[in-house]
């Protein structure tokens, strides 16, 4: 009887022993799976020009907002188009440099104007109105609204009157130059009499509080340009205008000319098109890139400090951070061929400079009011290391050793902070890191140490160029080699069964920035951390969580894993992520850029995620690692379905060249480096570097 019970007893345990083992098999190989991208559908199309167009159809209703912006102004229009048809715009116009007191992140004034404070236009004495649908038109019309046309400026298109009599092309954009946003009406008699059309005149003006405002008063005005009455022959056109634009000056206001306005937008989208073109077999990647390429560069205001780019969202202008500015945007401009944006990433690094000290004491994390004043309020969030990183990747791919020279002190002051952070266990403690304790990031972060370790690495490069001692340049190098083996020991873990790292030394669960290692060229737990990243832990719809089990995304962590595991090798799985990604913002619900956060700020346009997403191509697929004023390491990762890829007019390590890279029928790749002097080409094995001379 009690061997019975024996053999019963043993048996059941043998068989829960199985199945648990079978349940963590299943477990694992779950999570082994890469997840199944869902299939995406496409609100917007791609015309012949490289613009978008979305065609309004029974897919309604919907809403989104766009950011464009000048030297003087930022314009933020959030328009929607509701089940009946109803067109709605909110412009919300920011002025950078008209600062209210005290002086602090968004002193900036900003107004909102909604539809109905617009001077009214009519057509044949009858009322045009954004507010009806065709079916309540009585004695109105019913601007019935056709499609929305994006690329730097945005333009509605719409028809009025029995049979869309007169057509109509509504236009937002800001003035490149100046204080000054602009919408255009441009009516068309499209029918076969004439057609009288006639728009109010209009002339509003709010000025702010004397005591509270910065240097005087600021008048913020909304006014009627072209406004009257015309008689429209058949296929006549006539174009209305309103001003919206800033001024401490109002009684002596300059000429507003709204066709010049809208042809110098035009032409400043133009010149930031032109360089660095990326051609290749997918056409949304290659549009994507040039309109990341837009946003990038317009957020760049005047200052009195000098060209700030700042990221915008209706809070950031006239303002720099050490992560937007300095780590994420600056590196690009080098590539760009953009000169303002070259002046930014200068002005950026030296308004950082003016807060070294010999105590030691950190760099703020932000510079704010047009450099009047300064944020620190999370601490040091590994800002130095944020800097001494984009400043030496800048310098070196900008080529200019006058420009070098003047970030050097900078640089070498950033890493020696790092150096004094370091602790016990050899890696870099800071007070937080970019999220500013949104989520938890311990004493010291995997973020904050990779970027220290590429700028160690950098620093040692430019040092060569400069003629630094060899001293010097070696001490550099061999902590860089240190921090790699402690970077490994500290933060290398197996979390959620994947062999990747953990954030910060206490944590448990999966954090998106685990993908910083990939992108600062350390593939010791390449494989895991791939795995991990496109996993159902971290992989949402918009891209990766920031942290396991939470909802909230932020799209920097996205840009820099899809650079990050395209410099590992894993072309193929990143290029499935990428394009997924690439269609669904510039094709999708919310476009044409990449945006910061969500829930946060709901997905604003921020301008330097745009400047990570051109990085994803210039150091990802084209895989160029700068390493002197006229040479790069080159290891691209051409698609497995692609033959060739190209990037055109790249204004970079002091010249102009193209960068071509092809199949040959040998399975090796052709790396072509063209300018007007000479070409030089590289056969390479897949994964090969070649390191270019120029």
């Amino acid at each position: 009887m009690t061997l019975a019970l024996s053999n019963t007893f043993m048996k059941s345990y043998i068989n829960k022993f199985i199945l648990t083992l079978l349940i963590l098999s299943a477990q694992s190989q779950l999570k082994a799976q890469q997840i199944v991208l869902p299939k995406q559908t496409d609100r917007w199309f791609i015309e012949k020009d490289g613009s978008i167009t979305w065609n309004i159809n029974d897919r309604l209703p919907h809403a989104d907002h766009i950011e464009m912006s000048g030297e003087k102004v930022s314009l933020w229009v959030a328009y929607s188009v509701d089940s009946s048809g109803i067109f709605q715009v909110r412009r919300t116009v920011v002025f950078p440099t008209f600062r209210m007191l005290p002086d602090d992140t968004r002193s900036h004034i900003s107004y909102t104007f909604n539809d109905d404070e617009l001077p009214r236009i009519y057509i044949n004495n009858q009322l045009l109105r954004t507010d009806i649908s065709k079916k309540e038109e009585n004695n109105n019309l019913a601007f019935q609204v056709k499609s929305i046309h994006q690329h730097g400026i945005m333009r509605i298109n719409a028809d009025a009157g029995d049979a869309g009599q007169v057509k109509i092309e509504r236009s937002l954009f800001p003035s490149v130059d100046k204080p000054l946003a602009i919408e255009t009406f441009k009516l068309t008699n499209t029918s076969g009499k004439p057609v009288t059309v006639s728009m109010e005149k209009l002339d509003r003006e709010v000025t702010t509080d004397t005591i509270r405002s910065k240097s005087s008063p600021h008048t913020v005005i909304m006014k009627s340009v072209n406004d009257g009455s015309r008689i429209l022959q058949p296929g006549e056109s006539t174009v209305f205008a309103i001003a919206y634009l800033a001024t401490d000056h109002p009684s002596s206001l300059w000429p507003i000319h709204p066709k010049e306005e809208e042809n110098a937008r035009a032409n400043r989208v133009a010149q930031i098109l032109a360089p660095l073109q990326l051609e290749t077999p997918d056409t949304i990647l290659n549009t994507e890139f040039a309109f990341a390429k837009i946003r990038a560069t317009e957020s760049i205001y005047k200052t009195k400090s000098g060209y700030m780019h700042s990221p915008g969202g209706l809070s950031y202008y006239a303002a720099i951070w050490a992560n937007d500015q300095a780590e994420y945007i600056s590196p690009y401009f080098a590539f760009s061929g953009d000169s303002i944006g070259n002046l930014s990433a200068m002005n950026c690094y030296k308004l950082f400079a003016r807060y070294m000290n010999p105590d030691y004491k950190p760099i703020p994390s932000s510079i704010v009011a047009e450099g009047d004043a300064f944020w620190n309020g999370a601490g040091d969030r590994g800002d130095q290391a944020m800097i001494a990183y984009g400043a030496s990747r800048y310098a070196l791919a900008y080529g200019n050793a006058d420009s070098a020279r003047t970030l050097w002190p900078l640089i070498t002051w950033c890493l020696e902070y790092s150096r004094r952070h370091i602790n016990e266990q050899g890696v870099v403690t800071s007070d937080a890191d970019e999220l500013e304790g949104r989520f938890p990031s311990g004493k010291a972060n995997l973020s904050t140490n990779c970027l220290y370790y590429d700028a160690l690495i950098s620093a040692s490069l430019l040092g060569k160029q400069l003629h630094i001692p060899n001293e010097q340049i070696n001490h550099y190098n061999n902590e860089a080699n240190q921090l790699k083996i402690n970077i490994e020991k500290y933060f290398g873990a197996t979390v959620d069964g994947y062999k990747t790292y953990k954030y910060y030394e206490t944590n448990t669960v999966l954090r998106a920035w685990i993908c910083m290692p990939l992108a600062m060229g350390i593939y010791d737990r390449s494989k895991g951390t791939i795995d991990a990243l496109f996993s159902p832990q971290l992989w949402t719809a918009d891209g990766l969580a920031t942290q396991e089990g939470n909802n909230t995304f932020w799209d920097r962590s996205t840009l820099y894993a899809l650079r990050g595991v395209l410099q590992a090798g894993a072309t193929e799985t990143a290029m499935n992520f990428l394009q997924y990604y690439s269609r669904r913002r510039l094709l999708g619900e919310h476009v044409p850029y990449p945006v910061e956060a969500y829930p946060e700020g709901n997905q604003r346009q921020l301008s330097a995620e745009s400047g990570l997403y051109c990085r994803i191509f210039t150091e990802g697929l084209f895989g160029i690692r700068p390493t002197g004023f006229n040479s790069f390491n080159c290891t691209p990762r051409l698609p497995d379905n692609w033959n060739n890829m190209e990037l055109h007019n790249i204004h970079s390590f002091g010249t102009i060249f193209d960068l071509k890279i092809s199949r040959q029928a040998n399975g090796k790749i052709l790396v072509s480096v063209l300018n007007k002097k000479n070409q030089h080409t590289y056969i390479l094995k897949k994964g090969e570097t070649a390191n270019v001379q120029l």
